[in-house]
């Protein structure tokens, strides 16, 4: 992303706040937003890692006097000690005019029915989805996670035309729609989905089984929430809502920028954030720039869908395992569904990788074919030779929230 005198005046003011909390104040001790006068200086600056977060628990980060907080959040799916992040009433606002963005650019209206599955509390989804659609103007069914029998009846009844989830919530819900019949008695058009890494195949069974058009809605607690970007119609990134936020990519190695195009980890520095700003924070989620201007028009920088992140790798007799390389290399095999989980173990002195993966297929010979075409795939591809083991659909776990795919049960 260009670094614009009027982006690097909104940095050096966002500096200068967040030098006004504890955590910064130690931080960048010695450094004055003066001190940052183009993009040189302000990549010497030092970056702030999740970590970081935790040490400032719990209002460490905090810039502002505690009468302006008026909510605090909490980041999902962490062990020990939770990332805490203090909200003013403007970042409230401002969250919800980015979210309410969010859904004009999927072409949501006053006229739509807003069907909200992610969680509330602590964590920053469903309070998220809600503040943007009701500040649109749409009607709002903030239904929260679980209970799929309510949540199909709510969708029948009150008619709701767009989804909002986790993407294994809403194979969950497509599986269970179709399972019953009653794709007819749903009118589902779209659906905003975030909160974790999908595939293609994945992706494409959504679409398909639900009747949606799909968008990827973007964000992390830490900056918000999501919310922060979002696709558009054309299918090509996820536009970065850049009014609040500056972002870099950089190569997680050698932590120096990523050239354009080249994957990379994505940097997000807040420019308007009141409770809790973050300068240079390291999210750990992996993409690329995207050039030019996108065919929709809207004036706002791309980068590609989240491909994984930096910090989810496994490495398993040499090689790297990245989710993102088995969806891929499984969306191209034909007969072998999106589903999929990975188990490792180590026995006897050597890693065991076991491969379970879900396919219409139910024939033995069939199943023992597919396994095989699947294993020497992985081999070629990947440089690990797993024990393949296909399954019926369905058969693999389904979840509420997030997807875990691969477990390594070696430590």
């Amino acid at each position: 992303m260009n670094m614009t005198d009027e982006i690097l005046k909104k940095i050096q003011k966002s500096i200068d706040h967040a030098l006004k909390s504890e955590f910064y104040s130690g931080h960048f001790r010695g450094i004055k937003s003066g001190d940052i006068k183009n993009r040189e200086d302000f990549e010497k600056l030092p970056f702030t890692e999740k970590d970081d977060l935790r040490g400032a628990y719990p209002l460490k980060l905090c810039a502002v006097s505690d009468e302006k907080i008026v909510r605090i959040h909490s980041s999902s799916g962490t062990t020990g000690v939770p990332v805490i992040i203090p909200y003013t009433k403007k970042d409230v606002d401002d969250w919800a005019k980015m979210f309410a963005r969010c859904y004009l650019t999927a072409g949501v209206t006053k006229k739509d029915r807003v069907q909200i599955t992610p969680g509330y509390g602590l964590w920053t989804a469903g309070i998220g989805f809600q503040l943007g659609a009701e500040l649109l103007g749409a009607m709002t069914i903030p239904m929260g996670p679980g209970n799929t029998d309510k949540q199909i009846k709510m969708m029948e009844d009150l008619k709701s035309t767009v989804l909002c989830a986790t993407s294994s919530y809403a194979l969950l819900l497509a599986e269970e729609i179709e399972r019953r019949g009653i794709r007819d008695k749903v009118f589902l058009k779209k659906s905003l989905i975030g909160s974790e890494r999908w595939g293609e195949k994945m992706r494409k069974r959504i679409a398909s089984e639900l009747g949606v058009e799909l968008y990827d809605i973007y964000g992390l607690t830490e900056i918000y929430g999501p919310g922060i970007g979002i696709s558009c119609k054309s299918q090509c990134g996820i536009h970065m809502w850049t009014d609040y936020l500056f972002y870099e990519v950089i190569n997680p190695k050698t932590e120096k920028p990523a050239k354009m195009g080249e994957t990379g980890e994505l940097v997000i520095t807040t420019l308007c954030k009141e409770g809790a700003p973050l300068i240079r924070y390291r999210t750990h989620d992996l993409t690329r720039e995207l050039p030019g201007k996108c065919e929709c028009g809207l004036d706002f920088p791309r980068i590609d869908t989240i491909i994984g992140r930096s910090d989810d790798m496994v490495k398993v007799k040499g090689s790297m395992l990245f989710p993102s390389r088995i969806d891929e290399l499984l969306a191209a095999i034909p007969d072998v569904s999106s589903e999929y989980q990975i188990q490792i173990d180590h026995l006897n002195g050597r890693d065991i990788v076991n491969l379970f993966f879900e396919t219409r297929l139910s024939g033995r010979d069939e199943r023992k074919n597919l396994e095989k075409i699947v294993e020497e795939a992985f081999k070629e591809k990947i440089g690990v030779t797993p024990k393949p083991i296909a399954v019926g659909m369905g058969e693999l776990p389904r979840s509420e929230k997030k997807s875990t795919r691969i477990f390594d049960n070696r430590y």
